[in-house]
């Protein structure tokens, strides 16, 4: 009988559990890959908050539904309450510099170890390079994007 009562409370832990819902918070890393100061690389967070339904439209057949039609403004999507913290650039005149690189990796891991001892948990992490396409582009960017989750109170 009691291996029945720990059995009925483990179960009832396990569906609890499942029915948690958490709220989540995007960090932002992005490391220029411009070569020389040109480039400007920061670590973004932001403050404010947007509902994705205000700047949402449905489509049937590749048409926009009338009464669904999307009328904001690009301007209201724009968040200006953020927080900006730099980085350094991943090439100097000289070349790629790795103290650059371990900078930023000491930079980025105190907002890591910051946001976890908030209660944040690292849930997942997406990186993107856009690199130099030769010899005219001299351009690029290393976006990593760190989506953190915590529990809703």
């Amino acid at each position: 009988m009691r291996k029945i009562y720990l059995l009925i409370a483990a179960l009832c832990f396990v569906f609890y559990s499942e029915a948690q819902t958490y709220k989540y918070q995007v960090i932002t890393s992005v490391e220029s890959i411009i070569p020389s100061v040109a480039g400007r690389s920061r670590l973004i967070s932001t403050i404010e908050s947007r509902n994705y339904q205000d700047f949402t439209s449905e489509r049937t057949d590749g048409k926009t539904v009338k009464d669904k039609r999307n009328k904001s403004d690009r301007g209201d999507i724009r968040v200006k309450n953020f927080e900006e913290t730099k980085l350094l650039n991943f090439y100097n005149i000289a070349g790629i510099r790795f103290q650059n690189i371990a900078a930023n990796d000491a930079v980025i891991t105190s907002k890591i170890n910051t946001m976890t001892e908030e209660g944040w948990e690292l849930a997942f992490v997406s990186s993107a390079v856009e690199s130099d396409a030769g010899k005219n582009d001299g351009r690029g960017i290393f976006i990593t994007r760190y989506i953190f989750k915590k529990l809703k109170e």
